[in-house]
């Protein structure tokens, strides 16, 4: 048997190796593949993009908010992976009803790491997650930041304008990256774009998911805002946990190089 607390401090027990897992978080899904778990895992979300092949090949359950719970029935799931942050709590209690639910709460670097020992733990791939978490801390080792750190406002969402808080992942990665996070409300404030400017940030950040902002919108805002320096950034690099850090480090560094010769 495997008993195991999961982030939230739910205590969850497995009778044996998971063999029917279903993923509703998107960075856990990717991470769940490169654990080798393929032929394990039956049911993954709508916005579970990495790998590719696999939304033709697993289930498609709904997507992070709302999901088809018939369809989960139908699968008989002997382990479900959640998100505190991105799946709906009502619904998640539903399910952990009948299914042992791990529920992940990652706000930094430190519980990113845990929570994919903690994935590894529970679907015996232990040694191969850590093989994972020993590489991504390396690689953050190497990251080579500025001692000037540049301030930064990073944007989520267009109308209404949000933002990622210093409580969230996203800030975390932003520290890490060397950059420092100007916004002071928590979580994912709605702040008008006026105000951010008001506030001088070096750079404002257009993360490309989960509002995909493009080049247009960097030309819509600098026709307003011709003194703000605005930049399209990767929102899978910093928002992402799981094995897409092992790809964060290399990113961060080119990003910074790229500002730097600006």
């Amino acid at each position: 048997m495997v008993k195991i607390q999961d982030q939230i401090g739910n205590h969850l027990s497995l009778n044996s190796k998971p063999i029917r897992i279903i993923s509703l978080v998107p960075s856990i899904t990717e991470f769940l593949y490169d654990l080798g778990l393929e032929e394990r895992v039956s049911g993954i979300t709508k916005f579970c993009v990495h790998p590719m092949s696999w939304r033709n090949e697993k289930q498609i359950i709904g997507g992070t908010k709302q999901q088809h719970l018939k369809k989960i029935k139908d699968l008989n799931p002997d382990l479900i992976i959640a998100s505190k942050e991105e799946n709906v709590k009502s619904f998640v209690d539903k399910l952990s009803k009948n299914c042992p639910v791990y529920v992940s709460d990652v706000t930094d670097f430190s519980t990113a790491i845990q929570m994919m020992i903690d994935i590894g733990f529970l679907t015996d791939t232990e040694e191969k997650a850590r093989t994972i978490t020993q590489q991504i801390k390396l690689d953050f080792d190497s990251l080579h930041i500025a001692h000037q750190r540049k301030k930064v406002a990073y944007c989520i969402w267009k109308n209404p304008w949000m933002w990622a808080g210093p409580d969230t992942f996203i800030s975390k990665m932003l520290s890490y990256s060397g950059f420092t996070n100007t916004i002071s409300k928590e979580r994912y404030p709605e702040i008008n774009m006026d105000e951010i400017i008001k506030e001088n940030p070096d750079y404002i950040f257009l993360s490309s998911e989960p509002f995909p902002f493009h080049t247009k919108h960097i030309e819509q805002l600098t026709t307003t805002y011709p003194k703000a320096k605005f930049k399209i950034v990767d929102g899978e690099m910093f928002s992402w946990y799981g094995s897409r850090m092992l790809k964060a480090p290399k990113y961060f560094n080119s990003l910074l190089h790229e500002l730097k010769s600006e």
